[in-house]
């Protein structure tokens, strides 16, 4: 008994002393106090929500025109074009009718921005953790493909866990002056869905979006990044200044990142649209704004939805307010990049996206 408690309490006094060479070593690695990393993390959750306000405020009626384009009556139309739908709904609803849906969207923007930043940020880190440990290189950097693979991880993240507002925002948007309103606003939205449809209809076009997310986000994070440490390291046309590029550079690497990404995964985008509509007594009417020739809005699914819209629509249905889209894009993911970036230096944040 007495060498079995000597034994036990050499083992405590080893693991003493191995709990505190790693405490000094995580301090001579500068590894920063538990209070310090939850301050950075509220500060990147910041970062993340006032770039996605900042972004999605800033093209507010284009993508109202590009939801009431992909959703319109196709036996109805009321919307030709961007131009022409823009001009309609500033002659008949206003300034105000232009940014209608702006405040759900942004109360589901903001916290799918900061959770889809602050998630590709803990995902890259994992990753390369990950990958660095398979490969035995301590100096190996994210590929194209890690990125892609951080970026698809985050959106899915940030997608699944403020759906219900895009659900919601989705039906908020598409209401017009000579509609029946349904919905009075964000909390009525959710109330009346609930009650009428039950809990499972605010997840409806919640497949397609995750698909459709996947190539969207990871392209638009490892577009970015990509494109800027090839700048930062090859400086192909002499764009860096002090080994940093300008804002412009990175407004223009968002834009391109933002093109690509909404371009390959924009049908998935409609169809989810269309398929939220579904379950709602007052689509048609609200779309057409009449009620005149509506259309089925009856899906059984991600695949029915495709092949009814194909069939009675034909391809190009699958791209309907990608104009808009296009031009909301450029402008949005550029400004929400750059603003992200720009927050975190404010707040004096050191890690970023591309470390």
């Amino acid at each position: 008994m007495a060498s079995e408690d000597v034994k036990r309490s050499e083992s405590a006094a080893v693991s003493t002393i191995v709990n505190l060479a790693e405490e000094a070593k995580l301090a001579r690695e500068g590894v920063k106090a538990p209070s310090y990393a939850v301050l950075s993390i509220c500060k990147s959750l910041f970062a993340g929500g006032v770039a996605g306000g900042v972004s999605r405020t800033a093209v507010a009626p284009l993508e109202r025109m590009k939801i009431l384009l992909q959703v319109q009556n196709p036996h109805n139309i009321k919307y030709s074009g961007t131009v022409q739908g823009l001009k309609y709904i500033w002659r008949t609803e206003g300034l105000r009718g232009l940014f209608k849906g702006n405040g759900t969207n942004c109360a589901r923007i903001v916290p799918n921005s900061a959770v889809k930043f602050f998630s590709y940020e803990q995902a890259s880190k994992g990753i390369l953790y990950m990958y660095r440990q398979q490969t035995g290189n301590e100096n190996a950097q994210l590929t194209p493909v890690l990125r892609l693979g951080a970026g698809a991880t985050a959106g899915i993240i940030a997608m699944s866990a403020t759906y219900p507002m895009d659900m919601v925002r989705g039906r908020l948007t598409v209401q017009t002056a000579n509609s029946p309103y349904q919905y009075r606003g964000i909390a009525h939205a959710l109330s009346t869905v609930l009650r009428e449809e039950g809990p499972r209809a605010l997840y409806r076009g919640w497949l397609p979006s995750v698909i459709g997310v996947v190539p969207y986000v990871g392209l638009n994070f490892a577009v970015y990044e990509s494109l800027k440490d090839w700048l930062v390291k090859d400086n192909p046309f002499g764009l860096v200044e002090n080994n940093e590029l300008t804002i412009i550079t990175r407004l223009s690497c968002g834009a391109i990142a933002g093109t690509v990404g909404q371009t390959i995964a924009y049908p998935l985008d409609v169809i989810r649209r269309r398929m939220q509509m579904v379950g709602w007594k007052d689509a048609s009417s609200v779309v057409t704004g009449e009620g005149r020739s509506k259309g089925s809005l009856e899906y059984n699914g991600m695949v029915d939805a495709f092949r009814k819209t194909v069939r009675h629509e034909g391809f190009g249905a699958l791209y309907k307010g990608l104009v808009p889209n296009s031009v909301k894009v450029v402008p949005s993911i550029a400004i929400a990049f750059v603003t992200y970036e720009m927050v975190k230096d404010v707040l004096g944040v050191e890690f970023r996206i591309s470390d």
